[in-house]
């Protein structure tokens, strides 16, 4: 796969984001019926048989897909894999990979490293997760095809770094693939970020509350009732600095003015048992506010495009006003 091909193919220049917990196969293959990349992370599939059998109905899917709708229409996708030491399934995972040969693969908690012979090996894309410049030079360094450029106001493990200045940043020294993900819900954010130097907008709260991600209803419904004023961001349930709802912190007895310290860090996806630990305490980014109904993928995605265009135009509009203005 050409680094940039499918580019021009998407609908719409957007990921529907690994999400931990609610992306799974229906969402990724809704997903790219509707145009965009649909990725999910391998630790949502437990044990590995599982993942097994996800990256079959998968594939499955989206060849019978390429007999219904013209193939180009269809958007690649995309395996999240964990490369944090703590993982003991991942030659397990990356075996599953080298058999299922997603397109895009995005190492996650870790260095891109060990992805890279068995995704490269049958053309695949590495994509490395990182939240700053220091681990975004050292995956490039690692020869990643390219970053996806975690950022303030994402949901779940988040960033600290504004999109717009990470994404100037990555472009003094990469030249190559660049998501850009936080707080982006709508098709304008995915303009600015593309106007911005980004090729790609990781979005992920905003297909939680979609008809096809696991996620439950009542999370669905708490993403519609709240704000960014409901968000707040804490290392205390994961190690690791995660944007949570408070209400939802506050249904488990959590109080989000004092959580507790962050714990060790782990995320070894052969542990069956942790899955059910974080299952009613929900994460969200910055952006949970656009959000007003629980929708299906399709007229998500529509209406991004929409939003998209209508950005473009507006742009248009406004370099053609300075262009008559100085003429």
């Amino acid at each position: 796969m050409k680094q940039h091909d499918f580019l021009r193919h998407l609908k719409v220049p957007v990921v529907a984001a690994p999400m931990f917990l609610v992306s799974g196969p229906q969402l990724v293959v809704a997903a790219c019926r509707a145009g965009i990349v649909g990725a999910f992370p391998t630790p949502n599939a437990r044990p590995i048989e599982a993942l097994d059998q996800w990256m079959r109905e998968i594939t499955e899917a989206l060849a019978q897909a390429r007999d219904e709708q013209p193939p180009e229409s269809i958007g690649p996708w995309c395996a999240n894999l964990v490369t944090h030491s703590s993982n003991t399934r991942l030659a397990d995972d990356l075996r599953l990979i080298a058999q299922y040969q997603p397109p895009i693969v995005v190492t996650a908690l870790g260095s891109p490293r060990p992805a890279m012979e068995t995704v490269h090996g049958y053309g695949g894309l590495v994509i490395a997760d990182v939240t700053n410049l220091t681990l975004a030079r050292k995956a490039v360094a690692a020869g990643a095809n390219g970053l996806a450029c975690i950022c303030s106001g994402a949901g779940g493990h988040t960033g600290t770094l504004s999109p717009f200045a990470f994404v100037s940043a990555v472009r003094e020294f990469f030249d190559g693939l660049v998501i850009v993900g936080g707080g982006i819900t709508d098709g304008w954010g995915v303009a600015g970020a593309v106007a911005a130097g980004a090729d790609l907008v990781y979005m992920g709260t905003r297909f939680i509350a979609t008809q096809e991600s696991m996620a439950d209803a009542a999370y669905k419904q708490m993403l519609v009732d709240c704000t960014a004023d409901d968000i707040i961001v804490s290392a205390g349930l994961t190690g690791t600095p995660a944007s949570w709802l408070k209400p939802s912190l506050r249904a488990r007895g959590l109080d989000p003015d004092n959580l507790p310290s962050a714990p060790p860090r782990s995320y070894d996806s052969n542990d069956v048992n942790k899955p059910s630990k974080w299952r009613d305490i929900w994460a969200a980014g910055q952006g949970v506010g656009a959000i007003k109904a629980v929708d299906a993928v399709h007229t998500v995605v529509d209406q991004l495009r929409s939003e998209y265009d209508s950005a473009g135009r507006r742009f248009s509009n406004l370099l053609q006003g300075h262009v008559t203005h100085g003429s």
